[in-house]
């Protein structure tokens, strides 16, 4: 084997992969068996984040970045100048397995420029989770990406020995695609994601019946979506989202924001800002409308197509629906109390706990981990005194501004400076 060569590869085809941010491994529950290598159990495997969040403790690679496709947001794009490399099936899983046993990682995250065809890619793709599988007996998470355009056969052959797969969609919108990548076609995407949620839902029935019936993908799928690289709304963005979780139960779906990397009038231009507040505000959007109740159109709307970058999400919608406060947090029922800007649902489920005993004070809501800085202004408990009093959304948003904190808060706007 040629050292020098394979650490060539490396670097090339691990800087290529670092524009995907879709790596979490959560939700898979492969157990170790036979004194095999690895475990990704129920708490999935352990995780570094770089400091702008992403998730390094996979292996995270290419299998090549050559590609025949011309995608304008892409570094790997065929017309793009950038030293090409490419793996061979046999030097993924060597690499797998010794940095495995080095302690450098606890699984793979593979995925690949399209070299020949969708299915001469995606063959080879499976072909290294299916050598790790049986050959090496390796147990440690895999997260394969799927290749659009790839047959059903693959996909379902992808899915026995990959703990999660996953096919970006990269741009929100059909036009959009027709913009920046006028070789594909939507129902490549969809296509794959369709045949994955079928087969999930099929082997989770078997295994009802019969235990003995194998896992497929197990941390199930999920996708991804550039932001800022084609001109789309907010709306837009969390519409598509809300219309991928719904139509294949997505896992997740991750938010880019677009590193310009080639030249291209359709694109921003390089030296451009990375949008990493918007894209911090649709994963905080995308929380509230998987697990507090929000519908896309509540967030967003032809009034509000974007999201606020001087505050969240939740708190948005509040000072422009004043109407809905203040509520009473030792009546209110759980819809209502996960509303309240400052209020998460653990701390949800918390006062509807506590408030069976005593009502409920500024200082009980306190030390239950209400952030009432922001929440004071919304609700009421037992006490006399209401801090939202006679003031208007800008007051209120003003007040929460100046106490608040946090890594992006020098790329707030200049409305601070109306309040000091």
């Amino acid at each position: 084997m040629n050292f020098e060569r394979i650490r060539e590869k490396l670097n090339i085809l691990a800087d290529a992969a670092k524009y995907d941010v879709s790596c979490a491994s959560s939700g898979s529950d492969r157990s170790n068996k036979n004194n095999g290598l690895g475990n990704a159990s129920k708490m999935g495997i352990c995780h570094t984040y770089t400091a702008d969040g992403r998730c390094v403790s996979l292996l995270k690679i290419l299998l090549t970045n050559h590609c025949i496709f011309d995608c304008a947001y892409c570094v790997t794009r065929k017309s793009n100048d950038v030293p090409r490399a490419a793996f061979k099936v046999q030097e993924v899983v060597d690499l797998t397995i010794n940095f495995y046993r080095r302690n450098y990682i606890e699984g793979l995250f593979l995925s690949s420029g399209i070299f020949k065809s969708p299915d001469h890619t995606m063959e080879r793709l499976v072909a290294v989770a299916k050598k790790l599988r049986e050959e090496e007996n390796f147990n440690g998470y895999i997260h394969l990406k799927s290749i659009p355009g790839a047959s059903d056969e693959l996909m379902y052959q992808a899915g026995l020995y990959a703990d999660r797969l996953s096919v970006n969609i990269e741009v929100p919108t059909v036009s959009g695609l027709k913009l920046l990548a006028p070789d594909k076609k939507h129902e490549d995407f969809t296509k794959p994601m369709e045949k994955v949620k079928n087969e999930i839902v099929r082997y989770t029935t078997e295994r009802k019946i019969i235990k003995s019936t194998p896992k497929y993908a197990p941390a199930g799928q999920s996708t991804q979506m550039i932001v800022g690289a084609s001109g789309e709304s907010d709306k837009d963005i969390m519409y598509s989202a809300s219309y991928y979780y719904k139509t294949y139960n997505m896992k997740r779906v991750y938010y880019s924001g677009y590193v310009p990397v080639t030249h291209d009038s359709r694109l921003p231009a390089i030296g451009s800002k990375v949008p990493m507040l918007r894209e911090n505000r649709l994963y905080q959007t995308d929380w509230l409308l998987r697990f507090y109740g929000f519908s896309v159109g509540e967030l967003l709307n032809t009034q509000h197509p974007n999201l606020d970058m001087d505050v969240d999400p939740k708190l948005s919608w509040a000072l422009r629906n004043l109407h809905h406060f203040p509520v009473d947090v030792n009546s209110a029922d759980k819809h209502l109390l996960a509303r309240i800007p400052g209020i998460g649902m653990q701390s949800v489920y918390k006062i509807i706990k506590a408030r069976k005993f005593r009502k409920l004070n500024w200082d009980h809501l306190k030390k239950i981990g209400v952030a009432l800085n922001r929440a004071q202004y919304f609700m009421v408990c037992d006490s006399r005194l209401w801090e939202r009093r006679d003031m208007d959304a800008e007051k209120i948003k003003g007040m929460i501004l100046q106490t608040s904190s946090g890594k992006f808060r020098n790329q707030y706007s200049t409305q601070l400076s109306l309040f000091n």
